[in-house]
């Protein structure tokens, strides 16, 4: 019972006391009275495109074991997959654009001629 005694003091000590204060966040977002304001500077750009990361041989390699010839292989395949996934990968960028630009064709037609006025 004595513990219990001595225990509760501790955990409202710790519960009621100050708990560090992290800064706000700056969003990009206009202030509702319609002031000024100044987005920050963007952290991440991405300049080109992301590696996979590839396989390596490890340890001790025996080439007249046709289970350690088979592994190989099946490494090399792999590694040869995500240099075909490398090339014909699209910036995730480059994605959200094109999203964004369909859904906008779509939602306000067009920005190319229309059909009539192909015909005058």
């Amino acid at each position: 019972m004595k513990k219990l005694v001595l225990l509760i003091p501790l955990f409202f000590i710790t519960m009621c006391g100050e708990a560090p204060v992290t800064p706000p966040a700056q969003a990009c977002s206009p202030p509702l009275d319609g002031s000024d304001f100044t987005c920050p500077p963007h952290d991440f750009v991405l300049k080109e495109k992301p590696t996979l990361p590839r396989e390596e041989m490890r340890g001790d390699i025996d080439v007249w074991n046709p289970h350690h010839l088979i592994q190989m292989e099946q490494m090399f395949i792999r590694n040869a997959r995500r240099t075909q996934i490398e090339q014909n990968m699209t910036l995730p960028s480059d994605a959200i654009n094109n999203a964004l630009d369909d859904f906008w064709e779509v939602q306000d037609g067009s920005n190319g001629s229309t059909e009539q006025e192909k015909l005058l």
